[in-house]
């Protein structure tokens, strides 16, 4: 008695292989919206904080800026930097620098602020970043 796979045998099993792969391909890379969200506010603590050390830096009061609008950021008056339209954006500012769909969180030279908060949402969950309007510390909290 002969041992092995038949020709047949391989070709249906090269064939269910490619259907699958197919499949897989056709779907699109794995996306985790919880991912997603950590990556976008880790981008906007990373700006806003080195917005804060700009202005530490050139002892000058710098600004950040969230544009719900376009749905970006701008830090120092640079280049805006696109965020997923799939969050939910809002700001808070302790000062009320907000104009229009605009706000604003400024940096003194000390490195204090004028404080406010981030808040982004994405399939249920919810990150704050906050800025701490005395120290002008930023930190990144996850909301149940």
């Amino acid at each position: 008695m002969a041992r092995g796979f038949t020709l047949f045998e391989m070709l249906i099993v090269l064939t269910i292989l490619g259907l699958i792969g197919s499949l897989v391909l056709l779907r699109g890379p794995p996306r985790s919206a919880a991912l997603d969200l950590r990556a976008s506010a880790g981008e906007v603590a990373g700006a806003l904080r080195l917005t804060r050390a700009q202005a530490i830096a050139s002892g000058r009061p710098t600004i950040f800026v969230l544009d719900l609008p376009a749905h970006g950021f701008r830090a120092n008056g640079g280049a805006m930097q696109p965020l997923s339209p799939r969050l939910a954006l809002s700001i808070t500012t302790v000062s009320g620098d907000v104009a229009g769909q605009r706000a604003g969180i400024t940096f003194a030279p000390d490195g204090s602020s004028s404080g406010g908060r981030v808040a982004m949402a994405e399939g249920g969950r919810r990150v704050l970043v906050g800025v701490d309007w005395l120290t002008g510390r930023v930190s990144v909290a996850n909301v149940e």
